[in-house]
């Protein structure tokens, strides 16, 4: 991809895809397979108004990851790390085709991404951020952490709702303690933490 121009290094800094139309190629390539399989369609998950349940869809991809990460994400064995991002991007991609569309901000070398998913709506649109961390430093840091960029996401696009995505990798480690949805009790923005 370097000797291509899609991703540049500079100055030993982390890698960066070099510009926005290869920031949407290059997740879109990689997904594709995936996400030409994925069952999912866009009317299971729209309201009476025509909004995107984004919960809902987030649910159904937590269902679905708990049950198939193992299978799909050997898909991506090339991209170990990135696995289950792109799976996500592969669900989020094949629903929100249907009228809205995803903005994707990269972090890379620091294990997160940034997802903006614009929905038309009422003759304006919605705004959802949807983070994604991989578990590295301890549950409650990763959240914490986490939390506080998808709040910085939210204000920085105007975003309605925030939902933040914790991938524990760790090996060994049983489903019941990798899944969870902790809805956000405290006062200030809302962050919905899904664990996965």
């Amino acid at each position: 991809m370097r000797d291509l121009g899609l991703v540049a290094q500079a100055d030993g800094g982390p890698p960066r895809i070099t510009n926005p139309i290869y920031a949407e190629v290059v997740p879109r390539h990689l997904n594709y397979a995936v996400q030409e399989t994925l069952p999912q369609q866009m009317a299971w998950y729209l309201d009476a108004d025509e909004g995107l349940d984004v919960e809902g869809l987030l649910a159904a991809f937590q269902e679905f990851f708990r049950e198939h990460s193992e299978h799909w994400v050997q898909r991506f064995e090339q991209y170990h790390e990135a696995g289950p991002q792109l799976l996500l991007q592969a669900h989020l991609q094949r629903v929100v085709n249907g009228g809205g569309r995803i903005e994707r901000e990269y972090a890379l070398g620091r294990g997160r991404t940034d997802l903006l998913i614009v929905w038309p709506q009422g003759g304006g649109e919605c705004r959802f951020v949807v983070e994604c961390k991989v578990l590295r430093k301890g549950l409650e840091r990763t959240i914490a952490e986490g939390v506080e960029q998808t709040r910085g996401y939210m204000d920085r696009c105007g975003a309605e709702a925030g939902h933040l995505i914790v991938f524990d990798r760790t090996p060994d480690r049983p489903w019941a303690e990798k899944i969870f949805r902790r809805t956000p009790s405290e006062a200030g923005v809302p962050v919905t933490v899904w664990g996965m």
